[in-house]
């Protein structure tokens, strides 16, 4: 398996750390996929505004939708997120 160094949580500091709280505050955790991006919190910043949009943003789609296309995508592709 691959290893790709991250930052947990308690070591956030930061830009980092704002993210690291805000998914704290909306999930209750930080999941593995946003830590794999912690080294570039740029980056990071800039895919959770993707996500945000894409499953927030206005859309013909209803949240359900989004949410069961992400999954299907998710499952055709074997990721488990």
């Amino acid at each position: 398996m691959a290893y790709i160094k991250t930052i947990e949580a308690h070591e956030a500091t930061g830009v980092l750390r704002r993210i690291y709280d805000a998914a704290l505050e909306r999930a209750g955790r930080v999941f593995g996929i946003l830590r794999v991006m912690s080294l570039n919190p740029p980056v990071l910043r800039a895919s959770m505004m993707i996500y945000q949009e894409t499953m927030f943003g206005a859309s013909p789609l209803s949240r359900s939708q989004r949410e069961r296309l992400a999954t299907v995508v998710s499952r055709r592709n074997d990721c488990f997120y």
